[in-house]
């Protein structure tokens, strides 16, 4: 098979093919070791009464068949030459990949331990604040290992990272200026998880939007308004701004005034009244008791009285004044009160018209 021995980029056709044979094997074993020793795995820990070893395997299957084809990859190259340089630059290759794969594994393996054992303990704690921490805590140290991951990969590779780190340093002003927003809303972040002025689930009232906190990151915190829009908002506003917290309130207050004809009575004024009082009264389930209610002012067209009552926590902001307008209209029907409305006389020389 002398035809084997022709070359191609500086290697024979016989060294291409082995290496071919180490990259294509090595993938295809990688494939079949995930598929069969990573069922029997799970049916070996699925015995066990701890989830920790199903966390383990489930978690490393993946990682552990990549670094089986970065193997099968290393040890084909193997098989040709190209060169120091080449030759070098694969084998830094190589060393990141591997300090990267195995980032990826912890990283997979503590995102998951948090999940699986941490979130749950907060959802029986009883404190708001262990609700919001397990996506901080997780986000964290996410963060923190693929940070960690990268500076060893570098140093492992044979860079010098103190020098590199220095070498940033150059440009520290430029940097922090780039950063100023970020490192706002992280300690923007921070503060929210200590002062709580919030909390995942609450409705807040802030820079003009209107919603309900969805999530609480370190950079940004997610809010659906009430058209049910997604608005992500920078933590340095929380930090800066004017925020309202609309759960947080004892209860809302609702302000309104009700014109009546002019040719209304005093009686039928007072029975007015009366008929609001009990309207408010009658829900005291979603409605605050002892309402404040008046014969306000002669209006330009209306006798105008004016009634102010509160929406408990347990009342919704629209239905509960939609069910008490409907009763109003209903009872001043029946009891014949008559709402007012603008109206205009014109005087002619001869006539008057209403």
């Amino acid at each position: 098979m002398d035809f084997l021995q022709n070359t191609f980029l500086g290697n024979t056709l016989e060294h291409w093919l082995i290496a071919l044979a180490w990259a294509v094997g090595g993938i295809i074993v990688a494939r079949i070791l995930y598929k069969v020793v990573g069922s029997i795995a799970r049916k070996l820990t699925a015995k066990t009464r701890s989830n920790l070893d199903d966390l383990i395997v489930d978690k490393l299957e993946e990682p552990l068949v990549l670094a089986l084809t970065i193997i099968a990859l290393r040890s084909a190259y193997a098989q040709l030459s190209f060169g120091e340089s080449v030759d070098d630059f694969v084998d830094t290759s190589i060393t990141v990949a591997y300090a990267l794969n195995i980032t990826w594994g912890v990283a997979r393996l503590v995102d998951a331990t948090i999940m699986n054992f941490f979130v749950p303990f907060t959802l029986r704690s009883e404190s708001s604040m262990m609700d919001q921490f397990a996506p901080i805590l997780r986000k964290g140290l996410r963060g923190g290992i693929w940070v960690l991951g990268i500076i060893l990969a570098l140093n492992n590779a044979g860079y010098d990272v103190g020098a590199l780190l220095a070498g940033v340093g150059i440009g520290g002003l430029a940097l922090a200026m780039a950063a100023k927003d970020f490192v706002s809303n992280m300690f923007g972040g921070i503060t929210v998880f200590v002062d709580q002025p919030f909390k995942a689930g609450d409705r807040i009232q802030i820079a003009g939007y209107d919603g309900t906190i969805e999530e609480i990151g370190l950079r940004s915190t997610r809010l659906r308004t009430l058209a049910g829009r997604i608005v992500i908002i920078p933590n340095f506003k929380f930090t800066d701004s004017f925020l309202e917290n609309v759960t947080n309130e004892p209860s809302r207050k609702v302000s309104c005034t009700l014109g009546l004809t002019y040719d209304t009575t005093p009686e039928q004024v007072e029975e007015a009244i009366g008929i609001l009082k009990d309207i408010i009264t009658e829900r005291s389930d979603a409605l605050e008791q002892e309402p404040t209610i008046w014969f306000d002012s002669f209006g330009d067209f209306s006798l105008n009285v004016k009634m102010v009552y509160y929406i408990k926590k347990e009342g919704h902001w629209a239905y509960s004044p939609n069910e008490v307008n409907l009763e109003i209209l209903k009872r001043f029907n029946a009891a014949g009160l008559d709402f007012a409305f603008p109206t205009q006389t014109l005087l002619t020389p001869d006539v008057s018209v209403r």
